[in-house]
C-alpha cells in the first residue's frame, strides 16, 4: 500500500481549489453577460382594429453575445446616440484601456471625457473604470453583441455588431437613458 505524501496531497488540494475558483468566475461572468445581453432584447407586437381598419404593429430586437477569438479585435472607435463616444485599446489577453466622452446634455455639444482604467474583457463582458479629468471615478460595464432588428414577423432583420453598455441613468430628451448601444464608426 503506498503513503500519500503530504506536499501531493497539498498540491492536489490546491488545484483542487483553484479550478473550482476558475469556473466559478466564469459561471458569473457568463450569468452576467446574459443578464445585460437580455437588457438589450424588445419584443413588441399590437394589433388594434377600429372600423373596419386593422392596425399592425411590430417591432423584435434580439441580441446575442458576440465572442471574438482574438479580444484584440474589439479595438476601435465606438459611437451611440446622443454623442456618447468611446476609443478602445485591446490587447489580445483582453486587457482594455482608452477614453471616450458623455455628454451633458441632449445636444450632445458639451461633454464629460474620461480615460478607462482596470479594463478586462471576458468572453464578450467588458469591465473597466471611468476616470473623468475631476478624479471622479465610474463603473463601465458592457457586452459586445450581434444586435438583430425586426420591423415585421417576416422579416429576416438587419444585425449590427456593437457594445451593449449599463451607464448611470440620465434624462436626455425627457428619457431615462439607463443602456447604450455603442457602434464602430465608420
Amino acid at each position: 500500500m503506498k503513503i500519500i505524501r503530504p506536499m501531493f496531497f497539498a498540491a492536489l488540494t490546491i488545484t483542487v481549489v483553484l479550478c473550482t475558483e476558475s469556473a466559478s468566475a466564469q459561471t458569473a461572468a457568463s450569468a452576467r453577460t446574459q443578464a445585460i445581453v437580455a437588457s438589450f432584447n424588445k419584443s413588441k407586437h399590437a394589433v388594434k382594429e377600429r372600423h373596419g381598419v386593422r392596425v399592425e404593429k411590430f417591432k423584435e430586437i434580439r441580441s446575442v453575445p458576440a465572442v471574438r477569438a482574438n479580444p484584440a479585435d474589439y479595438s476601435g472607435s465606438y459611437e451611440a446616440d446622443w454623442g456618447f463616444r468611446l476609443n478602445l485599446r485591446v490587447d489580445a489577453q483582453g486587457n482594455v484601456s482608452g477614453s471616450g466622452a458623455d455628454p451633458l446634455g441632449v445636444d450632445g455639444q458639451t461633454l464629460r471625457t474620461f480615460t478607462l482604467a482596470d479594463g478586462k474583457i471576458d468572453g464578450a463582458l467588458l469591465n473597466a473604470t471611468k476616470v473623468f479629468a475631476n478624479g471622479a471615478r465610474e463603473r463601465f460595464e458592457g457586452v459586445f453583441i450581434d444586435e438583430t432588428v425586426r420591423d415585421n414577423p417576416n422579416d429576416a432583420g438587419r444585425t449590427a455588431f456593437g457594445l451593449g453598455a449599463l451607464i448611470t441613468p440620465r434624462q436626455m430628451s425627457g428619457l431615462t437613458v439607463e443602456k447604450v448601444f455603442y457602434q464602430p464608426r465608420e
